[in-house]
């Protein structure tokens, strides 16, 4: 038995043992790629199913996998399989760690490690990878490690954000302020700074300039349209136009290249929840 296959039977067996298992439906996601509108072959569509449970000592596991549904050959059905274990230590601190895995390239597996203390506001992230051979485990690293910390100010919210990328040996802050309808968002490193000020319009509509170092800009604006339907159009100049709609069910991206003269170019991206 190969190793795809036992992770696939472990996961069955974690749904219909655990107690309170929950059964999800799956999402059914389309990309249409390279402006490919007229057939089929532009088509990359995708199935994602996830299940829960709860274990013992309150531990909850979730956990999925992504399934190519373009491909006749059951080898490359698979594409990602992931579980997410959390738990809480009382009403204060809180963990969680989440493994994934490329199913096609199954020598490699990424973890993730999140924790929080809610007392003191303070979060903290940390991504990596290791090997899936037990013998090599030493030579599991971390590649990004981030906390944030919350801060209260005559009602006003502001958090400080220190990030390092291990990997590109690189470290940047960012420091959020938010004041009801204002949110100022700064993320400096040593080589950039880019600003962002998102103002609340009214209940339907706030804009987003975001300026950087260079004097790049670009402007998003998020409308509204009615319960659970809301559209966020990004224009970055001399770049692309980025349009995402959120419709329930359906969620729909869009972008547009400026420098193509048609739409050769574009990407669409469509992902519905659906029901069996």
């Amino acid at each position: 038995m190969n190793f795809l296959s036992k992770l696939i039977l472990l996961a069955g067996a974690v749904a219909g043992g655990a107690s309170g298992a929950t059964n999800t439906r799956p999402q059914l996601s389309i990309t249409i790629k390279d402006g490919n509108f007229t057939d089929i072959e532009g088509l990359d569509p995708t199935i994602t199913w996830e299940n829960s449970a709860l274990l013992d000592n309150n531990v909850v596991l979730n956990f999925g996998i992504d399934l190519s549904a373009r491909t006749t050959n059951l080898a490359s059905l698979p594409r990602k399989i992931w579980g997410r274990a959390s738990h809480h230590f009382g009403s204060r601190y809180a963990l969680s760690t989440r493994l994934e895995m490329d199913v096609q390239r199954p020598t490699r597996l990424d973890f993730e490690l999140t924790g929080e203390d809610a007392e003191s506001d303070v979060q903290f992230r940390l991504l990596g990878r290791a090997p899936t051979q037990f013998k090599r485990l030493s030579q599991a690293r971390v590649g990004f490690v981030e906390v944030k910390k919350g801060f209260d100010n005559d009602g006003n919210r502001v958090t400080v954000n220190p990030r390092y990328n291990l990997d590109y040996d690189r470290a940047d802050v960012v420091v959020t302020y938010d004041a009801d309808d204002t949110l100022i968002k700064v993320t400096a490193s040593q080589d950039d700074q880019i600003v962002t000020i998102s103002q609340k319009l009214n209940d339907e509509n706030m804009i987003s300039p975001t300026i950087g170092r260079d004097g790049s800009l670009s402007l998003a604006w998020d409308r509204r349209l009615g319960e659970e339907n809301t559209v966020r159009t990004t224009l970055n100049p001399n770049r692309s136009v980025d349009v995402e709609w959120r419709d329930a069910a359906w969620t729909a991206n869009v972008n547009f290249p400026m420098d193509e003269k048609d739409l050769s170019g574009a990407t669409v991206h469509i992902k519905r929840d659906i029901k069996f």
